[in-house]
């Protein structure tokens, strides 16, 4: 990606702010865990007005559905300015590329979120919104660490490795992290959050019905992205000891690991009550961002040639 050192500029200013959208971004992504958790998705009945005007009676679910929407609006705001001093600062063009197509996503995710409210939330609307969502917290929080110094002042291709492949592995987790935030979204919107009412005894339940099939696919992604993820920490602090760059996303990504699996688990014992709920789709965009961050900085930091090795 940091094809064209000699022509970057650090700009403190501008990194700052992606920074700012970043940390927005994930606030937006609490309040949208809220709206859901709290049962508010249908306080309010039209978009994209709310009972007809802009700042409805805040009472009851409206201060989380209109409240969630006025910090979207907020965040769409910040990620044009964005989009546009990136235009005007940066000289990488596909940074400039990234910035309008995580404005794109936005607006895009403000059309998702009218449509689960005119339709009265069909899942598969409501699972795209929630899946988008991701996508653009990744958009943002790309775009803040390829605006750090750090990865501006960074030379390409500094670490060499055998195995294994550090950078395919992490960007493997990734995906698979992804994969399982769209099975948790699936599993929340479906109603399936609690088809397996008991945790752990009951591992393989022993009635099946496709609420029970989806929360069961979403207990074994758990076990997936537990072993991938655990496994990845491994190899980074053994192959990469030393790098914090790599080390510090690394254990960041197994604390929210072992907190969302707990989480999790406090969803069942508490039958979905709004804080655990909520927090566990926070925990699991954090722990997505903070393997995508381990994924930039090993495609960044390791030889080409080492790209072509298998794990």
């Amino acid at each position: 990606m940091n094809s064209e050192p000699s022509k970057i500029e650090f700009h403190p200013r501008t990194h700052r702010f992606a920074v700012i959208v970043m940390g927005c971004t994930f606030l937006l992504l609490l309040a949208g865990a809220l709206v859901t958790s709290t049962g508010s998705s249908l306080s309010v009945p039209d978009w994209p007005l709310s009972y007809g005007t802009l700042f409805p009676h805040m009472t009851g679910g409206v201060i989380f559905e209109h409240g969630h929407r006025m910090i979207a609006g907020t965040v769409s705001l910040l990620m044009l300015g964005l989009a546009i001093t990136l235009q005007r600062v940066e000289s990488r063009k596909w940074v400039k590329t990234l910035a309008w197509t995580a404005m794109g996503a936005v607006i895009l995710q403000a059309v998702l979120g009218g449509v689960t409210v005119l339709y009265h939330l069909p899942t598969p609307v409501s699972v795209g919104h929630a899946g988008l969502a991701q996508i653009f917290f990744c958009l943002v929080t790309t775009l803040a660490v390829v605006t750090s110094k750090s990865w501006i002042t960074e030379t390409p291709g500094r670490l060499t490795s055998s195995k294994p492949f550090l950078p395919k592995l992490a960007a493997v987790t990734v995906g698979v992290i992804y994969v399982q935030i769209l099975i948790g979204a699936l599993t929340r919107h479906s109603g399936a959050g609690l088809a397996m009412p008991d945790f752990p005894p009951a591992f393989v339940p022993s009635e099946w019905s496709p609420l029970v099939l989806i929360h069961f696919c979403h207990r074994v992604g758990a076990l997936v992205v537990t072993g991938l993820v655990s496994f990845l920490v491994y190899r980074v602090n053994t192959v990469a000891a030393g790098e914090e760059s790599l080390t510090r996303p690394a254990i960041a990504a197994g604390f929210l690991l072992w907190l969302q699996l707990f989480l999790g688990m406090m969803i069942i014992v508490t039958e979905k009550a709004v804080i655990p709920t909520s927090v566990h789709v926070i925990t699991g965009a954090a722990l997505l961002a903070s393997t995508l961050i381990l994924t930039l900085r090993c495609f960044q930091l390791f030889r080409k040639e080492d790209l072509r090795q298998r794990i």
